[in-house]
């Protein structure tokens, strides 16, 4: 390397021509932090490989392991507090901009549950120069409770989901997926990075269940969602219950679902209507079935929408096989009576299988009737799927 007609102003020695073609390129007058027009020896008197705090103090939720950063809670997945440690001094660690080629390791030492030494060795080049260094750098673990945690302490909720149905009692069924859903909601949530999303509480009474969420938000999707899959309506109502420290009001928001009266699998007889029975198969909108007296399709009124005046005869559950005696004709079959064992001239439905020789059947106060057979792995009807929009002569 040639000698430029430089010289170090520290100590007037000659410095080094430093060509941009250097593989160091530490020579770059445009490079921030270099300095060209000192000698080497001048250079590495001042020289600071690593820049590292002298103590790092982290605050990690005892409950859920979140750390502060900021002004907020992350959650970083550590499995434990030295992972954190070491993320930690990572962000907080800075090298020399001058350095290539750098490579580092860090050995964690625990000194005691709170805190752990960071142990960090460093290699590079500069100027040419192999350089290492190694720095210690004690990290204090401090536990503390997140805000997300402690409202979950607290009993905090902001929203409640109330689950109840029109002149009848959810079914266990219904009870249940509304709890799925519920966690579902607050699990996709999480998944976003919303560390405000959790359930409060799930409380069965005798008309429903009540759900406390955190959020107004998540109290809507839960509401939504069970009308999506049952039918019904949703109603929402707000309570002043406070006001934060900037003086805004804070309103917790209830919100009532009402399940419709009838569930699919349930079988009833329609007041003023002479075509039999119906099974039911969708309450959303207009309620939907299937004739059990013919086969054919039924929908409810505008008006009547999932509602219509009716009385229950009972469930698909509550059907029980039976021996087919005889097929009479078109519109009838003979059946053994499953509680007398007489044999039973009944409606033969659309459905009817006249080579099966049983079939399930509903025995309430409207009669004797065949129902169709479930599918075997899902339960629902084997029956052709309803079309709102098909004509069906038999129900005219």
């Amino acid at each position: 390397m040639s000698e430029s007609r430089a010289f170090c102003p520290r100590c007037g020695d000659p410095v080094p021509d430093r060509s941009a073609s250097d593989a160091d390129e530490a020579a770059d007058p445009l490079r921030p932090g270099t300095e060209v027009d000192l000698c080497d020896e001048c250079y590495f008197e001042d020289f600071d490989f690593v820049d590292a705090p002298d103590r790092i103090d982290v605050r990690v939720c005892a409950q859920c392991g979140a750390v502060h950063r900021g002004n907020r809670w992350v959650d970083v997945g550590a499995q434990d507090y030295t992972d954190v440690a070491i993320e930690e001094v990572s962000e907080a660690l800075g090298v020399h901009v001058d350095v290539t080629d750098v490579a580092w390791q860090v050995e964690p030492e625990q000194v005691d549950e709170n805190t752990i030494r960071m142990h960090a060795y460093f290699t590079g080049v500069v100027r040419g120069t192999p350089v290492e260094e190694q720095v210690t750098v004690p990290v204090r673990i401090a536990r503390q409770t997140c805000t997300r945690c402690g409202r979950i302490a607290g009993d905090y909720y902001a929203s409640v989901v109330q689950i109840r149905a029109d002149d009848r009692t959810p079914t266990s069924e219904e009870i249940d997926r509304a709890k799925e859903i519920a966690n579902a909601v607050v699990a996709d949530m999480e998944a976003t990075g919303d560390r405000n999303a959790f359930v409060t509480e799930m409380g069965e009474v005798d008309d429903g269940l009540n759900i406390k969420v955190s959020t107004n938000k998540i109290g809507k999707k839960i509401a939504n969602k069970m009308v999506e899959e049952f039918g019904g309506t949703v109603n929402d109502a707000e309570t002043l219950v406070t006001e934060d420290e900037d003086g805004n009001e804070v309103y917790r928001v209830t919100f009532a679902v009402r399940l419709p009266p009838y569930t699919p699998g349930d079988v009833i007889d329609l007041a003023d209507d002479e075509s039999g029975p119906v099974l039911v198969r969708s309450a959303h909108g207009n309620l939907k079935g299937t004739r059990v007296t013919t086969g054919g399709r039924y929908e409810a009124d505008y008006e009547e929408g999932a509602a219509p005046d009716a009385r229950k005869l009972g469930e698909r559950k509550d059907a029980v096989e039976t021996t087919v005696v005889t097929v009479e004709d078109e519109h009838a079959v003979q059946v053994l009576d499953p509680e007398t064992y007489q044999a039973e001239t009944v409606s033969r439905p659309d459905y009817f299988d006249p080579d099966a020789e049983t079939v399930p059947v509903l025995k309430s106060r409207a009669g004797l009737h065949i129902l169709p057979d479930p599918d075997p792995e899902t339960g629902d009807d084997e029956s052709e799927p309803y079309d709102p929009y098909a004509s069906d002569e038999r129900d005219e």
